[in-house]
């Protein structure tokens, strides 16, 4: 369906300085996925809602109930109605522009029958124990908090509909709640959510197999796509509150230089120059942390200064000598072909279904490639930040933050503090996708903080710090080999993968894990009766984190322009030998699948979320209908598809492309189908596609950090580039698979990336001949000759 644009404007941000208590008589429920079955009495089974009025029992697990913490559901918590009618819903997942800390409260004000113009949304800080898992990554937070957000919104619905009707002496049958007021059915009275507020927070939470839901037709705003970015009028009149917009009295300003070799340290410093810089107060050495290191600091060298300028000047006076550690003669160009000689050979096994080995040496002919992708970093346009005040043996943080309470453990840990003497405030995030997971710079701010006697000091990392030293994005090379029949038909697909694995940044680890081999692996789709998938053991050298989509990039890029290949290489249409490929629709089953150990499915039950080949080919369909597939194209023009499952999600884009004479790719247009079960906020969705889109051109053209001497060679946007406002996809068409609430809701954030480097990738081969196996895109071999 085409999507309108929405521009509205909002309240300005706020922000909960504390943690809201349960009520003591309010059911305070701190949700495993056990317990929350048991309580709906469906144990061991999942039960899909029905058309109608609900009941909280029909319902489905997912896997939020398995997170750290779990799900807490408690309207006393989440929900305060003042007298004067106000709603105030926290919001305790982290906003970085998905729209997240405006979707989830727009469920709850929805359920609870709430005006939206009459509510305001406050953040939580970092307090899982009292909010539930408040890790804001992997695409869950919509899929593992619409039926609780629904549950809490219902409960204090049916709290303010029996205050009523005590406070009428009717049955409570006799009432009901419309929007943001209570009636009696037959219109003699009415009261609205104000005067009724002490009276039903006063009442205690029905039990959840109690809580009677809407029925999918009196959503107002659920699905509609009618609710605007809560923060929309802070943002454009520069007045929401980012991490680096904090100031508190006295605050002091510090800039860092880390060590350049991941594994380095400190061997001398001379800060003396640095020192007589006017404005600056300190300079203290970080302690490092030996690798592995998690997500401490790497150590090194702060100014602290009165202002950033000052800080900044004093280091570059810095004069600092550096033990570089074993990561010293780290190369990247090395690197590669290291990976690329271990793809060659036999490795891991981790998928392994029929005999691909007799297949391929029967079939008339293999086909083989080999695709690579660099390290990348988030270069997220807020720089990671933090400020803090360590004082009295308590510390307080303000950070983009997207997972407080790890933050809060770790500056524990690191402090040496109790947890309970550790605050956490959540500002927004000026992007995150997935760096501000981790919380190195806060622990900086607060060490500052505490050498400093407590004075609060806002720690600052510029672009070259961000790119010199990040958690990078893991490079890797794919390597598959397809078997052909006489009949033109693929009998034996091999893919083999090598990359260093986020794992290594806890422990010592060359093989990657169960989450990473489930992105784009061992999860491959294909109606091929032969499968084979192994993994290479590599060494990393960097620090490797989560990167917005992670293994599917590589994954996606690999298989999708193999396909693309394959296709060609047969005389076959792309999208009906990708359609092929995919096979009958049907529910795929993993121990058929061949797949070593367990299918990792991003952290959901199998039995509600099965890889649907249906779905995927329905998306494929969509795309390329809405794309004009087939079309004549101009000259050095061309179509490229791709398609991907990846977060529960399904997505397939057609990219079209204009190849100019002198190697420069436009996009006029990428069409996206996305196929996310039920979409709970349309107009979110579609602007996060619009979003992917736009990264994924920069990733297919620019994302790559490379190595020399164990040091990254690009440092800010004049070498490590993104889409600017003269080459960026000019028309992205999202196309949104219409779903009941009875298909769970499924990721949105992530998915939409995988597909569109693939996709620009053979619209190029369509528009000039010209193959692309690796990332970035060198522009310079489109050249025409």
């Amino acid at each position: 369906m085409q999507l309108q644009s929405f521009v509205s404007l909002r309240e300005p941000w706020a922000t909960a300085s504390a943690a809201v208590a349960s009520s003591a008589d309010g059911a305070f429920i701190n949700v495993s996925r056990r317990s929350f079955l048991e309580a709906l009495g469906l144990a061991g089974a999942f039960v899909l809602a029905t058309p109608g009025a609900l009941r909280a029992a029909e319902t489905w697990p997912t896997g939020g109930e398995t997170m750290p913490h779990g799900l807490v559901i408690d309207p006393k918590v989440f929900v305060a109605i003042s007298p004067d009618g106000t709603v105030t819903i926290t919001a305790h997942r982290s906003e970085m522009g998905t729209g997240v800390r405006t979707s989830l409260p727009m469920v709850l004000a929805d359920e609870m029958g709430a005006d939206w113009s009459r509510v305001k949304i406050i953040q939580a800080p970092g307090d899982e124990p009292t909010y539930g898992n408040q890790d804001t990554d992997g695409s869950r937070s919509m899929r593992h908090h619409i039926q609780s957000m629904r549950l809490m919104g219902a409960a204090v619905r049916m709290m303010l509909e029996r205050a009523a009707a005590e406070r009428w002496g009717v049955p409570v049958a006799q009432v009901e709640a419309r929007v943001h007021e209570v009636v009696e059915k037959d219109g003699t009275r009415r009261a609205g959510y104000g005067e009724l507020a002490k009276a039903a927070m006063d009442l205690p939470v029905p039990a959840i197999k109690d809580i009677l839901l809407k029925p999918e037709s009196a959503f107002r705003y659920i699905g509609k796509g009618n609710v605007p970015l809560y923060d929309m009028k802070a943002i454009i009149t520069g007045k929401a509150i980012y991490g680096t917009d904090v100031r508190l009295p006295g605050m002091l300003y510090a800039v860092a230089v880390r060590p350049p070799v991941y594994g380095g340290k400190v061997k001398s410093f001379d800060a003396r120059d640095a020192k007589a810089v006017p404005g600056v107060v300190a300079v203290i050495e970080i302690p490092g942390t030996p690798e592995p290191a998690a997500f401490m600091p790497m150590g090194g060298v702060a100014v602290v200064a009165t202002n950033t300028w000052a800080a900044l000047q004093g280091r570059e006076k810095l004069k600092i000598e550096w033990e570089d550690g074993p990561n010293a003669t780290y190369d990247s160009d090395v690197y590669r072909k290291t990976m690329s000689t271990i793809a060659a050979q036999e490795g891991k096994v981790v998928r392994n279904q029929g005999d691909v080995e007799k297949a391929l040496q029967s079939a008339a002919k293999v086909i083989a490639a080999e695709y690579y992708q660099p390290h990348m970093a988030h270069a997220t346009m807020e720089v990671p930040n933090a400020t803090a005040v360590v004082k009295d043996g308590r510390c307080e943080c303000w950070a983009p933050a997207q997972s407080p309470y790890a933050v809060r453990k770790d500056l524990a840990k690191f402090l040496g503090l109790d947890i309970r003497d550790v605050t956490v405030n959540v500002t927004l995030l000026g992007g995150g996708f997935g760096r501000k997971s981790k919380g190195d710079f806060a622990i900086e701010a607060a060490y500052l903080s505490k050498v400093m006697g407590g004075v609060p000091v806002q720690m600052m990392w510029t672009r070259e710090d961000d790119i010199r030293n990040s958690y990078y994005h893991t490079t890797s090379v794919e390597r598959i080999e397809a078997g052909i029949d006489t009949n033109g038909k693929v009998i034996a697909w091999r893919h083999r993968s090598v990359a260093p694995t986020i794992l290594s940044t806890f422990a010592p680890a060359e093989y990657q894990f169960a989450i990473e081999l489930g992105m784009g692996l061992v999860d491959n789709p294909f109606d091929i009766p032969n499968i084979r998938c192994e993994n290479g053991p590599i060494k990393n050298h960097v620090r490797i984190g989560w990167f917005r989509s992670v293994s599917n990039i590589p994954r996606a890029f690999a298989v999708q322009c193999f396909v693309a290949e394959l296709a060609h290489a047969l005389g076959r249409d792309h999208k009906e030998f990708l359609l092929e490929l995919i096979g009958p629709p049907r529910r795929l089953d993993p121990t058929a699948m061949g797949i070593i150990g367990e299918l990792w499915n991003y952290g959901d039950p199998y039995e509600v979320f099965p890889i649907d080949t249906g779905r995927l080919r329905a998306v494929v369909e969509l795309a390329c209908e809405k794309a004009g597939w087939g079309r004549a194209m101009p000259p050095r023009s061309g179509l490229g598809l791709a398609v991907h499952r990846s977060f529960l999600t399904y997505v397939a884009s057609v990219a079209e492309v204009v190849v100019e004479k002198d190697g420069t790719v436009r996009i006029p247009r990428i069409d996206t189908a996305v196929d996310c079960g039920f979409p709970v906020n349309p107009e979110r969705i579609a602007a996060q596609f619009e979003g992917a889109a736009v990264m994924g051109m920069t990733l297919c053209f620019h994302s790559a950090v490379t190595f020399k001497n164990g040091r990254a060679e690009q440092s800010n946007f004049h070498d490590y580039e993104m889409v600017r406002m003269t080459n960026f996809p000019r028309e992205v068409r999202v196309h949104i698979v219409p779903h009941r609430y009875t298909t769970p809701s499924a990721g949105v954030g992530e998915p939409g990336v995988p597909p569109i480097a693939p996709a620009i990738a053979n619209a190029i081969f369509a528009a000039t001949g010209k193959r692309i196996r690796e990332l970035p895109i060198d522009t310079q071999l489109l050249r025409e000759a």
